[in-house]
C-alpha cells in the first residue's frame, strides 16, 4: 500500500483546482497520522490559527493505525481526482 500512498501524495499536486481548507486540513491530518502516528506535543495557542487548525486536523485522526490512515488518504485523493475530472 505504501506505493499507492506515495502515488496519492503526487496525484494531489496535479489537481486543477486547489481543494478547500477543510479538505486540505483533512489531508494533512491523515498524512501526519499515517507517517507519524498519534498527535504529540501541545496545541499551538494564541494567534497561531494555522498551527492550531493543523494540530486539530491531526488530532481528529487520533487512534487510526498507519494502514487505515493511508487508505483514508488514498480514498480522499481518489475522490478529489474524480471530482476534478468532472
Amino acid at each position: 500500500m505504501a506505493s499507492e500512498f506515495e502515488q496519492a501524495q503526487q496525484d494531489v499536486n496535479t489537481l486543477s483546482k486547489k481543494p478547500g481548507n477543510d479538505t486540505l486540513l483533512k489531508l494533512y491530518g491523515l498524512y501526519k497520522q499515517a507517517t507519524e502516528g498519534d498527535v504529540s506535543g501541545e496545541r499551538p495557542g494564541g494567534f497561531d490559527f494555522r498551527g492550531g487548525a493543523k494540530y486539530d486536523a491531526w488530532e481528529a485522526q487520533q487512534g487510526k493505525n498507519q494502514e487505515q490512515a493511508e487508505q483514508d488518504y488514498i480514498d480522499l485523493v481518489r475522490d478529489l481526482m474524480r471530482q476534478d475530472q468532472g
